[in-house]
Order: structure tokens, then C-alpha cells, then sequence
């Protein structure tokens, strides 16, 4: 079976290869050095109806699946921007989908066209400083007190808190020693991200140094009933249904970094020349750069195969982490190679590359590490006894 793009699907690519063509190196150059949120881009794809790409028509969203967000997020970083550019809008395209499942219409009518227009941001707030990827440890807690709960505790990695409007947050509402099972007694909420009661602190960090991270200290925070998206304890299975595409997501950015890192190599061992001839002459440079090419475009067959299985409604869990691991590792790789090939202008934050290579190494380590990813192929694909 060959995978190739339908027509509606390469017009997607080339309108925001287009679009992202007015953000060039000079403008991530800039973002990288000042770490200012790129809003020009966010507010560029917001008007051309792109930050609801695959959420409902009925609430202005394009109705489309994660293959074709994918493609998209895919080209974003694919015209240079690579990490910086596609974290400021990553969350639009998969972070309220446990909403979208799970919410009321109320709630869908309340919450998801500010987002898809680009009028608020949302930032996505699970991960905590001393239970890491073991969510059933969570230590955040959500109190009902009448008709709202009060939040109180700590999240780390926030990406986006400096300049978000809501927070899609995940807390305790039954404590642990008194559910069934550690799964339950999590709750889901998408409320206002209020900084009367929320201490945001932003993490000093290696790359994308345009899109926030950040610890977040919950100081009674009073959250609406309202806002508690389906029913109290099943937080943990409704974030289930955005793991996947975040999964997919990221892997096709992944993609998106290898192919910008690997054509600037290129296109640069075609000019330059050392011992009256062209660097790209020499196998030495030819190769590494082939093989990355062949893993890029071989991940990026599991990323497609992984999008089209969600979008059909069939499992997925196992692709969409498989493209994840095989996705990142190319991008690792390429960007690397890339930066050999460049030789020591390779370090220079003028030829570009060392951004990619950083944000490569990002997205290597989050949101899930391979070794996690290689631990749930493992049990899942091969049957092997469960590791953690």
C-alpha cells in the first residue's frame, strides 16, 4: 500500500508553506534571542481559519482529521520555524478534544470558538515536579466547596502559562487510598487561568526559547462547577482521547524539523567548496546525509499510518507512539548530521541549524521519553509483562 496526499491535503501544505513564508530565518532568529511569543504567526493562522483545523464546523472549526492537522503542523515546522513555531498553536489542535467528547454543548458553545479564533489561549496543565509521568500519582487537588472547587498544589512544564487565557488542567478529587482503582479519582477542568491564585514561574531552558515553560503554584484556586468537564473521576480516560493525537502531532513536527535541517545541509554542501570542489561531492557528506533522509521519510509513514487509524476511529495507541519514538529519533539524527555539515558555521546561530538541533532534542525528550514509549510498544505490540 503507498501513502500519498490527496488534493485537498497538498493544497493544506503548500497555503501554510505560503503563509509560514512570511516568518523567515531572520524573524525565529529574533524570537530565539528575545523569547517573544511569535503572536504574528499565531494571529496569521488564527484569520486564515487554520487554528481549528480539526475541530467541529458548528463551532468554527475546518471539521477535518488529525491527518490533515498533521500535515499542517508538519509544514509549519517543515518552513523553518520548527518547534517555536508550531508550540504556540499545538495546543489548539489537540488539547480540547477531551472537551469536544466529553462537554457539554454549553461548555462547547463557551469554550471552543475563543480558542479556534484565536480571541483566547489555553495552556495544558498535567505533569507535577515529583510524579513525572505516573499520572495516577498526581498530588494537585480540586475540593468541591458548594457549586466550585478549590485548587490547590503544583504543576511544572506548563508550556504557553506566560501568555494563556484558560488552563485545561487535570487534579484530584478523590484522594488516591479511597478509589477502586489509581485511575479513578481524577478530575478534568478547562477554566480561567486566574493569576490572583496562580503563581507562574517560566523555566530557563535549552531551546524555543519563544514558547514559554513554566511551574505553576495553585493557591486556592476557585474553579466553577461549570467548568469541570464530564463526570467528576474519569479526568484520567477523558485525557486519554488527546494523548494520541499529541502523540501524532509532535512526531509530524518531528518530521517537519528533519526535512528543514536536512535541506539547508544540502543546499549548503552544493556550495560549498573546499579543495576546488563542492562539499556535496564527497560521500563522506552524501551519505549521512541519504541515511537521514531515508529514517525522516520512513518515520513519517508511521506518523501518516498512525493519523489515519485515529481518524477511522480504530486503535491507534501503538502507532501514534511508534511514530512518536521513530519520528524523533530521525529528527535528532538529521538536525546533527545537518550541523556536521556545516562544519563549525554549524554552531553559528546565523546558519540557523543549532536552533533545530535543540529543538530536536526537545521534542527527543517530551512529552513521553522513548524509553516510556519502548516500555508501552513493548507490552502492547509484543505482550511482554508490564514494566511500570
Amino acid at each position: 500500500m503507498t501513502y500519498r496526499m490527496t488534493e485537498d491535503q497538498n493544497e493544506i501544505r503548500e497555503s501554510i508553506l505560503r503563509l509560514c513564508a512570511q516568518f523567515g530565518d531572520d524573524y525565529w532568529l529574533e524570537r530565539d534571542r528575545s523569547g517573544e511569543f511569535p503572536q504574528e504567526l499565531h494571529t496569521a493562522l488564527a484569520e486564515g481559519g487554520w487554528l481549528g483545523i480539526a475541530m467541529p464546523e458548528e463551532f468554527g472549526g475546518a471539521g477535518l482529521g488529525i491527518t490533515e492537522a498533521a500535515i499542517m503542523m508538519q509544514a509549519i515546522a517543515e518552513a523553518g520555524g520548527g518547534a517555536s513555531a508550531t508550540s504556540a498553536i499545538h495546543m489548539n489542535i489537540f488539547g480540547l478534544n477531551p472537551v469536544v467528547k466529553f462537554g457539554t454543548d454549553e461548555q462547547k458553545n463557551r469554550m471552543l470558538p475563543p480558542l479556534i479564533n484565536g480571541s483566547e489561549k489555553a495552556c495544558f496543565a498535567i505533569t507535577e515536579p515529583t510524579v513525572g509521568l505516573d499520572t495516577t500519582k498526581l498530588k494537585v487537588k480540586a475540593e468541591k466547596q458548594g457549586d466550585k472547587y478549590i485548587v490547590t498544589g503544583q504543576k511544572v512544564w506548563i508550556s504557553t502559562a506566560q501568555i494563556a487565557d484558560r488552563v485545561l488542567l487535570l487534579a484530584r478529587t478523590t484522594p488516591l487510598d479511597e478509589v477502586e482503582k489509581p485511575t479513578d479519582g481524577l478530575s478534568l477542568f478547562y477554566t480561567k487561568l486566574d493569576r490572583d491564585y496562580i503563581q507562574i514561574r517560566e523555566i530557563e531552558k535549552m531551546g524555543r526559547k519563544a514558547v514559554d515553560s513554566n511551574e505553576l503554584f495553585f493557591d486556592g484556586l476557585p474553579v466553577p462547577a461549570e467548568d469541570l468537564i464530564g463526570v467528576e473521576g474519569r479526568g484520567f480516560h477523558q485525557i486519554l482521547h488527546g494523548l494520541n493525537p499529541e502523540r501524532i502531532l509532535i512526531a509530524a513536527e518531528c518530521i517537519g524539523i528533519g526535512r528543514n535541517g536536512i535541506k539547508r545541509a544540502s543546499d549548503y554542501a552544493k556550495e560549498r567548496v573546499v579543495f576546488d570542489r563542492p562539499i556535496g561531492m564527497n560521500q563522506a557528506i552524501q551519505h549521512p546525509l541519504a541515511d537521514a533522509w531515508a529514517k525522516v521519510e520512513s518515520a513519517n509513514l508511521m506518523v501518516m499510518h498512525a493519523a489515519g487509524l485515529y481518524d477511522s476511529n480504530e486503535p491507534s495507541g501503538v502507532e501514534a507512539n511508534a511514530a512518536k519514538y521513530l519520528a524523533a529519533q530521525a529528527a535528532k539524527d538529521a538536525t546533527q548530521t545537518a550541523q556536521m555539515t556545516f562544519g563549525g558555521f554549524g554552531y553559528a546561530k546565523e546558519y540557523h541549524i543549532e536552533r533545530l538541533v535543540r529543538e530536536a532534542i526537545l521534542f527527543h525528550i517530551v512529552p513521553i521519553t522513548p524509553h516510556m514509549m519502548l516500555s508501552f510498544i513493548a507490552e502492547k505490540a509484543l505482550g511482554l509483562p508490564k514494566s511500570y
